[in-house]
């Protein structure tokens, strides 16, 4: 419709001005009819840009929405494979986590985190008095090329934000003072997680590098597994875990509650990989939701199998962090792979995981829900996976070599750890000098969910023995 308008519009217009027409229309009707068509045109092109920005704003709630999703899914996550004493606990965690993650963000998180010209004191935090208000100069079509509006980005990221304490809740689970945690969770996504991603999303020093991370498996899966690392080692093992140099396993449970957690956080996963692509590109939404549950899938069976030789039985918890470690692995490339490698990156990283979870438990570092291995180690192998698998036109409209991707990315992944480590190591080394970290021992083996909350999430299950 549009391109008849402007032939018939043009035709018009040298009909006239070579004086022949039909019924000799005057050199003045021809323009008009030359400007009634443009602006016609013109109408239909802003129409048709509404649109589009409405279509890929809508999408882009809706991938918020899945994200949020997952925070209910680590909670059902970390519930299942932990004590049912502590099961109150790890939901109230989970609960604060997502209000502080919002709110730290909003404070200023977001501002920190794609700072442009804001660096100074004073202007970066500005949203409703001090966050991420954008002031008189927001135009919501012209933000982020229309796709979508300052604020849809904003809610986008903060969920990422919450995402990355939470990771850190499961690892350092049954042992730690709540109050501690929350203050430790509420600097590290005030200030470490929004600097640290400044420097790729923020378009920084990595960004400009060439460094690639699509949707975080360095920026929010390490970015926590370091946290989390590094808590877990302050904290110590929990009471039981490894007596006389042998590991006492310490089961979970509710293996029903963990697996509805898995399934929650694949859900979750459309809408952190597929909102990632920032617009609802048909065509590129749907490849990358496709190497995401590709790389999923491959993940469940490379953790099965390789746990069914190892353990001589085939154990669901190891298939479900299997599936984790395929979305956490693929996170990192999900754009920029083939299908094909997008199957390897998820079957390696379901194999890896089976191995790390029992690597750690021989270093005596206790990980109750196989954080560690799921987010940090699987996040550094889907970060190096970029650059062993980006497709060839990846490479070239990238203007770089395999060799030096693979360099980026190993360099990305090194100086994310030392920043994470560092601070993660003064944030909890600082509380606990000045408030303590860990619960008393009499605390740990009645149950947090009495000794921190007074109440238990299972009532009416007491056995009680007549005297």
């Amino acid at each position: 419709m549009m391109k008849w308008k402007i032939v018939l519009g043009a035709a018009a217009l040298s009909l006239a001005l070579c004086g022949v027409g039909p019924e000799a229309l005057a050199q003045e009707e021809a323009l008009a009819a030359v400007e009634a068509a443009a602006e016609a045109v013109e109408e239909e092109a802003e129409a048709v840009s509404m649109e589009m920005f409405t279509v890929n704003n809508t999408w882009m709630m809706v991938a918020t929405f899945l994200v949020f999703i997952m925070h209910l899914g680590f909670a059902s996550l970390e519930s299942g494979l932990t004590r049912a004493k502590n099961t109150v606990n790890i939901l109230f965690k989970n609960t604060a986590i997502i209000a502080i993650g919002l709110l730290t963000y909003a404070l200023m998180g977001f501002n920190l985190m794609y700072p442009g010209d804001d660096w100074i004191i004073g202007t970066w935090m500005g949203f409703a008095g001090f966050g991420i208000d954008p002031g008189a100069d927001y135009i919501p079509i012209e933000y982020a090329d229309g796709a979508y509006t300052w604020w849809t980005d904003f809610l986008f990221q903060g969920m990422f934000a919450a995402t990355a304490a939470t990771i850190v809740s499961g690892a350092v689970a049954e042992r730690i003072k709540l109050s501690s945690f929350l203050i430790f969770s509420l600097l590290y996504v005030a200030i470490i997680y929004p600097i640290a991603g400044s420097w790729h999303w923020g378009e920084g020093w990595l960004y400009e590098r060439g460094f690639h991370d699509f949707a975080g498996s360095t920026l929010v899966h390490s970015v926590g597994g370091w946290a989390a690392l590094v808590g877990v080692i302050v904290l110590g093992a929990r009471s039981g875990k490894y007596v006389n140099g042998s590991i006492k396993p310490i089961m979970g449970h509710s293996m029903p509650l963990a697996t509805i957690g898995v399934f929650l956080l694949w859900l979750g996963w459309f809408g952190f990989n597929g909102g990632s692509v920032l617009s609802a590109d048909a065509e590129e939404v749907s490849f990358v939701l496709v190497t995401t549950s590709l790389a999923a899938a491959a993940g469940i069976v490379g953790a099965m199998l390789v746990s069914w030789i190892v353990q001589k039985q085939p154990d669901l918890s190891m298939a479900l962090n299997g599936s984790l470690a395929g979305l956490v692995g693929i996170t990192a490339g999900a754009d920029v792979v083939s299908v094909t490698s997008a199957v390897i990156i998820g079957l390696i990283a379901g194999i890896i995981v089976v191995f790390s979870v029992m690597g750690f438990d021989r270093l005596k570092i206790d990980d109750p829900v196989g954080a560690l291995s799921v987010h940090l180690v699987c996040g550094i192998w889907g970060t190096l996976a970029v650059g062993l698998f980006a497709r060839g036109d990846v490479l070239a409209d990238m203007e770089t070599t395999r060799a030096a991707l693979i360099g980026v990315q190993a360099i990305g992944v090194l100086a994310y750890g030392i920043f994470c480590v560092v601070g993660a190591a003064i944030l909890f080394l600082g509380i606990k000098a000045i408030m303590g970290l860990r619960v008393s021992k009499e605390e740990e083996l009645l149950g947090l969910d009495i000794g921190e909350h007074g109440m238990e999430a299972y009532s009416g299950f007491q056995i009680w023995i007549s005297q």
